[in-house]
């Protein structure tokens, strides 16, 4: 077997495997949520003021301000790095991300799974890869841009099951998946050598990464 085929069997394991994250059969609960363009549940402050809450009974209203534009800074153990998301391609994912963040969901977790020159999958405070916030909502693929090293997409378990998961493209690899993963957002040019670094932890094979990758904040930036 050459060493290109034993690579194509293996992303496409992971393409099958990787995103089966945002609540399996098997994992996901009776209560898990499911909403097209969010929720009723109330926006966390702006400020970042909110207490750390990772479980909602249902998706977030809409919390994005119209004509406004909305930057994440990702802190890790290993440095930090910006991401320019996109409302304009997917509002109702940035809106819960956005949201999540602000309620400090995201921090202090761990990301559950590295793969060399493809993607790094944080989002799940669990990190076993089965973690949700508590509700899922629509794909929004219809305005979807190529993927390139740098974007941020939605994990899922099939269509229209999107929670909390998210993972980072980390190489070529990951830039060649089908537009199957909703897109809403893309590290700063300037910050790519941290998506360098974390690429660098990653598992040659589906799994952890080699040495741990944490999410120590996500601080978001309205403008």
């Amino acid at each position: 077997m050459s060493r290109t085929f034993r690579r194509s069997v293996l992303l496409a394991a992971a393409a099958a495997t990787l995103f089966a994250a945002c609540g399996d059969d098997e994992s996901t609960s009776d209560s898990t949520v499911s909403t097209n363009s969010g929720g009723g549940s109330e926006c966390a402050p702006a400020d970042g003021s909110a207490a750390q809450q990772r479980t909602f009974e249902e998706g977030p209203q809409m919390c994005l301000v119209d004509g406004a534009t909305y930057r994440a800074t990702i802190e890790t153990n290993h440095g930090s790095f910006d991401v320019a998301l996109r409302p304009d391609i997917a509002p109702n994912t940035v809106n819960s991300f956005v949201n999540l963040a602000r309620y400090h969901y995201f921090d202090g977790t761990t990301c559950h799974r590295a793969i060399q020159n493809f993607v790094v999958q944080c989002g799940d405070p669990t990190a076993t890869g089965t973690g949700d916030p508590g509700y899922e909502f629509d794909d929004e693929l219809d305005r979807i841009e190529p993927y390139r090293i740098g974007s941020l997409a939605m994990a899922n378990s099939g269509p229209n099951t999107q929670g909390s998961q998210f993972f980072i493209i980390t190489g070529d690899d990951g830039a060649m998946l089908p537009p199957n993963y909703t897109l809403f957002g893309q590290v700063d040019d300037d910050d790519l050598g941290m998506v360098a670094t974390l690429d660098s932890f990653a598992n040659p094979a589906d799994g952890p990464p080699l040495q741990p990758i944490d999410i120590i904040s996500i601080t978001i930036t309205e403008g």
